[in-house]
């Protein structure tokens, strides 16, 4: 075999190598995950009575003080409208909730936090963190920097391609 083709070969089989360690990344990062996810969702309804799916609702709501539309609610969360409406309808009649019409569109409703839903979101945000924390505590506080880092570095790679 000519020097041309072994080069050629090794290249190959380098790639080859490469394209199977980005594949057990994506499984060991999907496995991860799952299991994370698993934990909280778990710990949630143990300890708050609650899902993952709430939690999530109540912490976009949290951030946004002004509250927010339910369309522009279901883009923060990435779910279709069909899929918040069912949440919030709860949360509403639990209380942690407020629907305000918004004037000018009959269509829209605007939904914020009450005080009782922004102590509870506090409460369980608190636990959520120690949580996360305790999941992942054998990352040192470096590690998770740089996976951070290159999470961030994909994501935004990520976005590029989608929006072109």
């Amino acid at each position: 075999m000519n020097l041309t083709k072994q080069l050629a070969s090794g290249a190959r089989t380098a790639a080859a190598a490469t394209s199977k360690e980005r594949l057990r990344l994506w499984l060991r990062l999907l496995k991860v995950s799952r299991f994370v996810e698993g934990e909280l969702r778990e710990r949630l309804r143990e300890e708050f009575d609650s899902t993952l799916p709430r939690f999530d609702v109540l912490a976009a709501l949290y951030r946004a003080e002004d509250g927010l539309k339910m369309s522009e609610l279901s883009g923060v969360l990435r779910v279709s409208n069909g899929n918040v409406t069912g949440i919030v309808e709860r949360l509403v009649d639990e209380g942690l909730l407020l629907r305000i019409p918004v004037v000018g569109d009959r269509r829209a409703t605007l939904v914020r936090l009450t005080q009782k839903g922004h102590e509870r979101f506090a409460k369980m945000a608190g636990v959520h963190e120690a949580w996360v924390n305790d999941i992942l505590a054998e990352i040192s506080p470096d590690d998770a920097r740089q996976i951070i880092e290159l999470l961030t570095l994909l994501a935004a790679k990520a976005n590029q391609e989608r929006q072109a």
